[in-house]
């Protein structure tokens, strides 16, 4: 089992009637921080996974399974077959922050030197993030701007964002992919850099989360539904919770982007980078709306370069030139949803090539693991099915380009959308990038 945005590796350990998780990771601080607030939140009776047993090492330990359902898996699925944010839906969202107006207040009686890296959400640990955004995304995706400008205004917004109550715990990854949902009820996983500091960030986290994609009309309705929910057990300003609000709302973003940028252009992660335009319409309907009241006059330019230049550059993709979609898929979860109005595209069969799944020291590998790659790459069957694919895309492609069409899908399944599909489609999307002048977009639906 992977971890989208760490070096922490997961197994689901089955035994006679029952699994748990077995967690490895090296950072002995993130788990002892991991171990202390799960004991701690579950005493307060908060849903966290139970953790029964760690190493001596500290580096690897055995946890509550909680099964495979994600908040944000419900809302993907529900937007495959044609929904999205219903009234089921919105109310699933409110019980949500209900817990989380819970656990802030539960934590504020941690022990917080347990924390990881640091105790507090405090102006160190915000100049890290607005570093992460400045060296992982303006550098990367070459936004111009001024050094000395930008950091006088960080240091503003610093302490802005700083003037507001700051004595609740804060998740910190507080989104719908940490949000778990098991008979019936709902639990809290990932919280190993939960700090001190203020209820709004976590909101922001939740709300503003760029694959969750949420309707700002319905981001409204959750965020008042949260400060009514939040004043009723504590005394708080509730304009000015709102106004300081959307200063984290902009600081989550800029963090996000700064994770994505490391994770996708640097890492060359392809999830993070296919999350960069949604973070990027977040900011847009953020700075077009809201004018936080302090003065950042570079910081804001920076944001509506970064929002003109994806305009730009989405209009040139859609106007000039083809995009070829790349998909890998588990057909027990159905065929992929075409997006592009043209009715799809080609669908691969790969389950009749050899299956890594069935030996148990790939299970917790992808296609896109080099010991997966190892046990496909060069086999004869696997070769010639390839070989096959590429001559019928190929001639599409052609005559696509020739047409100036704009779009095409080409979509790999098998039996759990883990091995075989996303090798072949990793192979398929390089093999059209070296050969054709067009935009080749890979998704791989069952890891995201």
């Amino acid at each position: 089992m992977g971890a989208n945005g760490s070096n922490r590796r997961y197994w689901r350990v089955i035994g006679e009637g029952c699994s748990c998780i077995a967690a490895e990771n090296n950072d002995v601080r993130e788990n002892e921080a991991f171990i202390y607030y799960s004991s701690a939140l579950l005493e307060q009776g908060i849903r966290v996974p139970e953790v029964y047993a760690v190493s001596e090492d500290r580096c690897h330990y055995l946890q509550q399974d909680l099964g495979d359902i994600t908040l944000y898996s419900i809302l993907f699925d529900k937007r495959r077959n044609g929904g999205g944010f219903d009234n089921e839906m919105v109310g699933l969202y409110k019980r949500v922050l209900d817990d989380l107006t819970e656990i802030q207040l539960a934590g504020r009686g941690l022990d917080f030197s347990k924390a990881y890296p640091r105790s507090d959400f405090d102006a160190q640990s915000i100049q890290w993030d607005l570093n992460y955004f400045k060296y992982y995304f303006l550098k990367l995706k070459y936004i111009p701007f001024d050094e000395q400008l930008l950091e006088q205004d960080y240091q503003t917004l610093i302490q802005y964002l700083l003037d507001t109550d700051c004595g609740y715990f804060m998740y910190r990854d507080f989104q719908s992919r940490n949000i778990m949902l098991k008979d019936g009820e709902l639990y809290y996983i990932d919280f190993q850099g939960g700090r001190r500091g203020a209820a709004q960030y976590d909101v922001a986290s939740l709300l503003f989360s760029a694959k969750s994609d949420i309707p700002d009309a319905i981001r409204t309705e959750l965020l008042n539904y949260y400060v009514n929910c939040l004043s009723s057990r504590v005394a708080i300003d509730k304009e000015d919770f709102k106004e300081h609000y959307y200063g984290y709302v902009l600081i989550r973003i800029m963090q996000a982007m700064g994770a994505y940028g490391y994770r996708g252009y640097f890492e060359k992660k392809d999830y993070f980078i296919e999350s960069i335009p949604l973070a990027i319409r977040n900011l847009r309907s953020v700075i077009e709306k809201i004018d936080l009241p302090i003065e950042i006059p570079h910081l804001k330019g920076v944001w509506k370069t970064i929002v003109a230049m994806e305009e730009g550059c989405s209009a040139q993709q859609i106007n000039t030139g083809l995009t070829v979609t790349v998909n890998s898929f588990s057909y027990k979860k159905g065929l992929p949803q075409d997006t592009s109005g043209n009715g799809g595209g080609y669908v691969f069969d790969c389950r009749a090539l050899p299956n890594p799944g069935r030996y148990p020291e790939y299970r917790c590998y992808t296609g896109k693991d080099q010991p997966v790659i190892d046990f496909l790459q060069g086999d004869p069957k696997v070769e010639r099915f390839l070989e096959a694919a590429e001559m019928l895309v190929g001639d599409s492609i052609t005559k696509y380009l020739e047409r100036k069409f704009t779009s095409l899908s080409v979509s790999f399944g098998c039996t759990g959308g883990q091995h075989r599909s996303v090798f072949c489609a990793e192979r398929m999307a390089k093999w059209i990038a070296e050969n054709f002048q067009c935009h080749v977009v890979i998704n791989h639906r069952e890891q995201q």
